[in-house]
């Protein structure tokens, strides 16, 4: 068998998860060496139970992945182990990482992740500023990873195609299953502006109890997670316990203190999670700003009409589109842009001169339209 096989076999060994895979991979060094050993060999340790080495040494396992591997390459799905130079750095290390990663789509080397939760039932406010957010980060070059839920995760996917940035939804299932259906279109999309990814193989139902252990995956990828909406038992408390488990920042967005649905947020920031009012309040905690070529992905996607910025120079125009979305002062435009405080200032004047931007009370700007 190729090597790739044996992944597949490990993936696929009832009782074996994430954790003990990683034990026996440090035990035997490849899938291989676990395929080949010796019944007696496998009794000798002791995080395996008498049903796991039954199952290990199980031929009928075995014969099942020459299956396994026509359902994978009938459905394009690709196979990435744990030692792949594309593996996810985050991800490799927390405490129990899936050995394998089915993937549909593609993922890039130096990529910086960022979780995008919240409930499956939310308010307009919370999709609004899901997708939102979501855009404004793909707008850093950040890459937005979410469940493809309805509610909040659906609507961080839509923010970041609608951007034509990077986006990575994980699921709880099979990639060969469409859940829920009503999100076939944006399973495409997904593929197209990132990846879909799952632990689970081909054929996987999307079961309840699967949704929690994917959950580790959305938070292990990201530097952080942010939750949008969610009530006291919102499944994506427990993607925040498990970012705080993992040494991941965890924001939240406060909500009303009256609504049900901002129960879970408004408890987060109570006990130490990062409030998000602007994406500021991310990419300070992050230490994110503007790049050169996220610039230019900024300028491409997000320009008003390029007649309003005629005749402006790089750096004018990198502080006038900073007030596209929200007007600001200049110490969030100078933390935005990387551009020091006088710079700004002196930018800001010029472009008062020239009609493009106007002062507010409290020094904050705004563009003049």
């Amino acid at each position: 068998m190729d090597d790739i096989q044996y992944w597949v076999w490990l993936s696929s060994i009832p009782g074996i998860g994430a954790v003990k895979s990683k034990k026996l991979l440090e035990h035997f060094k490849s899938p291989y060496n676990i395929w080949k050993a010796k019944e007696n060999e496998l009794k000798e340790l002791t995080f395996l139970t008498g049903s796991d080495v039954y199952n290990l040494m199980n031929v009928q396992i075995r014969k099942q992945v020459k299956k396994h591997l026509e359902n994978i390459y009938k459905n394009n799905i690709k196979i990435l182990t744990i030692n792949d130079e594309l593996y996810p750095s985050y991800l490799k290390n927390i405490y129990d990482p899936p050995v394998v990663l089915y993937v549909k789509g593609s993922f890039k080397r130096n990529e910086k992740y960022l979780a995008v939760v919240g409930s499956r039932k939310a308010t307009s406010y919370g999709l609004s500023m899901a997708q939102t957010i979501s855009k404004e980060l793909s707008n850093y070059g950040i890459t937005v990873v979410s469940g493809m839920a309805r509610g909040v995760d659906s609507y961080a996917h839509k923010g970041v195609v609608d951007a034509g940035g990077r986006t990575i939804a994980v699921l709880g299932c099979g990639l060969d299953i469409v859940y829920p259906y009503e999100n076939k279109k944006l399973m495409e999309s997904i593929i197209e502006n990132g990846a879909c990814v799952s632990e689970y193989l081909p054929g996987t139902a999307p079961l309840a109890n699967n949704f929690p252990a994917r959950n580790r995956i959305i938070s292990g990828i990201s530097l952080g997670v942010i939750v949008i909406e969610a009530g006291e038992r919102s499944g994506s408390l427990i993607t925040a316990d498990f970012a705080l488990e993992q040494g991941r920042e965890v924001f939240a967005l406060p909500g009303n203190v009256c609504s049900l649905k901002s129960a879970g947020t408004n408890k987060l920031i109570k006990e130490g999670a990062k409030i998000v009012t602007s994406i500021e309040d991310i990419l300070e905690e992050i230490n994110i700003s503007f790049s050169d070529e996220n610039m230019e992905k900024f300028f491409e996607k997000n320009i008003l009409d390029e007649s309003f910025f005629k005749g402006l120079d790089h750096e004018e125009r990198t502080v006038a589109s900073c007030l596209k979305f929200e007007p600001s002062n200049i110490d969030l435009i100078s933390k935005k842009t990387g551009f020091s405080v006088q710079l700004v200032s002196s930018i800001l004047i010029m472009l008062e001169l020239k009609g493009i931007v106007e002062q507010l009370p409290g020094k904050i700007y705004k563009l003049k339209h």
